[in-house]
């Protein structure tokens, strides 16, 4: 019998799905070919490990060699089938130990030279053979740090097809040759960013403290200067740090755009796309491979839009869906993905486009017609999705001599939010959720009749005369428990409605 087995694993998205790498010798016209449905870099594939063979002293037989990736119906992309190829169509020959190589997972993309070259998407291609019960992989050298982060598999790491093919018992000469490395990032030295640093803003420390409390979306509005950007760039560090699980759903995310991943982060991720991005860039997207987008690398972290108004409205209209389901599912004629995308949502913009308008003793030369058009970029479906709109004034110059730095420090900060959150998942044992911003309008309406009526009674006013929407109404009612969670009480009181109902509106301090 001349047919060898090998497995490699193809990416649906964050999902991995073990593929059969199974290779056939027969005598007929000498031809290398690769069925199962591949896509064009695959089909490559052919020629890349013709002379990745040839260059590591290792000759493929010359016969009809017919590889074939099963199950044949899912879509397979990219080079990291390469190794599993080349390994099959050496042990078909005889080359290699078939048993050996059919026990073994292979990841990774092969140069010409016979080199071993990383790949995206190791660490859930990795965790994806360790969920079907695998337990040995072989990488490039290169994703070998972030292959290990999988608990209980064996990895081998390779610098060239030689040293896998000497693995598996094929008798040839291993080169001495400098292993293929990543593509690192110049690490910049990053200030620490402490809430300590906030100068005269006590109210939008405030807030920021609740939008992370209770996971809850924020819009910040105010001229430029003010601070905006300062207060966003700091929620990463108040969120509670990324339970392992977490950490490991965000390091995947991270593999898989390609960015190098050597241990586990607990901060939450943040991500500030330019205003220029497209709506792919933002959502994800891709017309033959799915590529993740700035939501998909936000999740369990903050996505910051700064200058949101300059955003296209088509792009701010696309997070619709993503903040209401916690996913993005992106749909192209020849693949259909689903992303995680649980994100909070942070909005920081002008009062007008020169940034002047309302600003005291700054003249603002916009238009009025320009000045409406401007506020209307966020749409009302959008803007209903806010849980917090806030007005940051300018600092006087009081305040920015006179050391009237924020009494909270970012630590003090997160452990005041570890304790709410703390709160709300024991109240809401027993459910879906674990944070007041993801709680079901419908749930949160019964369990608001345990709010006195007379506490309500404002918020109900408000949903009466049309200046609040349903939605509208179930974000303050989530964001004033927030607010009893932070102050240690069991329900909302009349304060805690006040204040939600005051941040929901956005009215200017």
């Amino acid at each position: 019998m001349t047919i060898a087995r090998t497995w490699a694993v193809a990416l649906t998205g964050v999902d991995g799905h073990l593929v059969e790498i199974e290779a056939d010798l027969s005598n007929q016209t000498p031809e290398f070919k690769i069925i199962g449905l591949p896509d064009k870099s695959l089909g490559e594939a052919v020629q890349r490990v013709h002379n990745a063979c040839k260059n590591a002293g290792l000759e493929l037989p010359r016969r009809r060699l017919t590889v074939n990736l099963s199950p044949a119906s899912l879509p397979k992309h990219g080079s990291s089938f390469d190794l599993g190829i080349a390994v099959v169509a050496l042990a078909a020959g005889g080359a290699l130990r078939r048993r050996a190589v059919s026990n073994t997972v292979h990841i990774g993309e092969l140069g010409l030279d016979g080199r071993l070259r990383p790949v995206p998407g190791v660490l859930p291609a990795v965790f994806a053979a360790a969920r079907a019960g695998f337990t040995r992989v072989i990488v490039s050298s290169a994703n070998a740090d972030e292959a290990a982060l999988v608990p209980g598999m064996e990895v081998r790491a390779a610098r060239s097809l030689a040293e896998v093919a000497a693995w598996h018992g094929a008798e040839v000469e291993v080169p001495d040759v400098e292993a293929v490395g990543v593509r690192r990032d110049p690490v910049r030295p990053e200030d620490a960013l402490d809430l300590a640093d906030v100068v005269g803003q006590p109210d939008a420390v405030d807030a920021v403290i609740a939008a992370a409390a209770g996971g809850h979306h924020l819009l910040l509005s105010g001229p430029p200067g003010a601070g905006k950007t300062m207060l966003a760039r700091r929620l990463p560090g108040v969120l509670p740090s990324l339970t392992p699980e977490e950490a490991l759903e965000v390091a995947s995310i991270r593999s898989l755009s390609g960015q190098p991943v050597a241990a586990l982060e607990t901060t939450p991720p943040l991500e500030m796309p330019h205003h220029g991005a497209s709506v792919a860039a933002l959502v994800g997207g891709g017309s033959r491979t799915p590529r993740v987008g700035a939501i998909v690398r936000a999740h369990r972290g903050v996505l910051f839009l700064d200058e949101a108004a300059e955003f296209s409205r088509a792009a701010l209209d696309a997070l619709r869906q993503p903040l209401e389901s916690g996913e993005i599912d992106v749909h192209r004629a020849g693949f259909h993905v689903r992303f995680p995308a649980r994100f909070q949502l942070v909005l920081a913009m002008n009062p007008c486009p020169c940034g002047n308008y309302g600003v005291r003793a700054a003249e603002c030369v916009c238009p009025s017609v320009a000045i409406r058009r401007y506020a209307t970029r966020l749409s009302g479906p959008l803007r209903d999705r806010i849980d917090i709109e806030l007005h940051v004034a300018r600092v006087a110059a009081a305040s920015a001599f006179g050391g009237a730095r924020s009494n909270v420090t970012t630590a003090q900060a997160q452990a005041r939010v570890s304790e709410a959150r703390a709160r709300a998942a024991d109240r809401l044992r027993g459910t879906p959720w674990s944070r007041n911003g993801d709680v079901a309008g419908a749930w949160l309406r019964q369990s608001a009749r345990t709010i006195d009526p007379a506490a309500r009674q404002p918020l109900d006013r408000a949903l009466e005369r049309g200046s609040l929407t349903l939605r509208g109404y179930d974000r303050v009612l989530r964001l004033a428990w927030t607010m009893a969670d932070l102050v240690g009480r069991d329900r909302p009181g009349v304060d805690e409605i006040g204040r939600a109902l005051f941040l929901k509106r956005g009215v200017a301090a």
